[in-house]
């Protein structure tokens, strides 16, 4: 087992009238907000008017920076640093998915010192302060409301980088289950499969940690078992409530405990054919985690029958992928992009970029030969 360190400093509030919480809150940092959203479905659905009604109430400033896109990109980043730099905000309340607060998260550490938010992305400056954050969560996915990490797009240098620095972790997040009732069919299973893989990612990292691994099959195991509830009644609060709970747990440091970090290489792959397709993040994980498992079946066999064990009580690696891929399939995610009407001519350019992009895991490492049969793999 690893050394390791906790320290998670997100107040986490969750459960129904949480956001009456959320004015105290704020309060904590000053008056002036920037308030970060999407592309209207907050405002369709209500939620945007919500969250403004409370903050207008105590008499805060708001300023407003919106049409963050579902992979976020680093032109939004920039644009939001001026606004919140021009208007003087104190903090920035991020009201969406992962996508937002991804966004938000990158503004606030940019803000401060008005740093260049690519090379902070790529670790070229290293920020010493940030803007608190304070994020509303709208999809059980992404796990970023109670962690360090953000994950940056930028289609001018054709790169999507992950990266983190503890004074990223919110100050606050409020989850009501209430505002995930809205979530499209598509992207809820998206999220069901977003969910799956941090946890995946993590019990592959490196380190012998037996508890922190079963603590990651679990939360796979039930979201397997609320995804057709959740698909099924979307607007039954305990299936929502108990989605949204294994998402935060899935990313928020549990599954990681005695390892030193995930291994991420599937994540490293996925973020490519976003990058090129703007395919939705889950969709693209729902393709490479089969094609990932084909890949190392002989290679770390023991480590993919304990996987196997855990989740279906059974150690056959085959019987592993091929019922993993039935249920990506009964959620109505692909298991390979020819199945998505990817022609064969595009393997080239998916090779070429993820070798541009140094695509590879932290503990098992992809070759450039590696990279080509992936890419083949998840053709299927």
């Amino acid at each position: 087992m690893k050394n390791f360190t906790i320290n998670n400093p997100t107040i986490l509030h969750f459960g129904k009238d949480v956001l009456k919480n959320l004015p105290k809150a704020a309060n904590e940092f000053g008056n002036k907000v920037l308030l970060m959203y999407g592309k209207g479905s907050v405002i369709r659905n209500g939620y945007y008017q919500f969250v403004v009604d409370i903050l207008r109430k105590e008499n805060f400033t708001i300023t407003e920076y919106s049409g963050i896109k579902p992979n976020p990109i680093v032109e939004d980043v920039e644009k939001a640093i001026e606004t919140g730099i021009i208007n003087k905000v104190d903090l920035i309340i991020a009201l969406g998915g992962g996508s937002v607060i991804d966004t938000a998260k990158t503004t606030a550490v940019c803000i401060p010192e008005n740093l260049n938010p690519w090379d902070v992305v790529k670790s070229k400056i290293l920020p010493s302060k940030s803007l608190p954050v304070i994020t509303i969560l709208t999809l059980a996915a992404t796990g970023t409301e109670m962690n360090p990490y953000a994950v940056i797009q930028n289609n001018r240098t054709n790169e999507k980088i992950g990266f983190g620095f503890p004074i990223m972790f919110p100050k606050h997040s409020f989850l009501n289950p209430e505002f995930t009732y809205s979530v499209p069919e598509d992207y809820t299973a998206y999220g069901i499969t977003d969910i799956i893989a941090h946890a995946a990612e993590n019990f592959f990292g490196n380190g012998s940690s037996p508890l922190a691994d079963r603590f990651a099959a679990s939360i796979i195991k039930e979201a397997m078992y609320y995804a057709p509830l959740v698909l099924d009644e979307p607007e039954n609060y305990e299936y929502r409530a108990n989605m949204l709970l294994q998402s935060t747990c899935a990313l928020n440091g549990i599954t990681a405990y005695g390892k030193s970090g995930g291994d991420w290489g599937v994540h490293s792959a996925g973020h490519i054919l976003s990058l090129l397709y703007d395919m939705p993040h889950g969709a693209t994980l729902s393709v490479a985690y089969p094609a990932w498992f084909k890949l190392q079946k002989s290679r770390i066999p023991d480590r993919l029958k304990t996987f196997a064990t855990l989740i279906y009580d059974n150690p056959d690696i085959d019987e592993f992928i091929s019922n993993t891929e039935k249920f990506f399939l009964s959620i109505n995610c692909p298991v390979s992009l020819k199945s998505e009407g990817f022609a064969d001519t595009e393997k080239n350019i998916i090779i070429k970029m993820m070798k541009q992009n140094k695509v590879t895991g932290n503990n098992y490492k992809l070759s450039e030969n590696d990279i080509t049969e992936f890419v083949e793999l998840m053709f299927g």
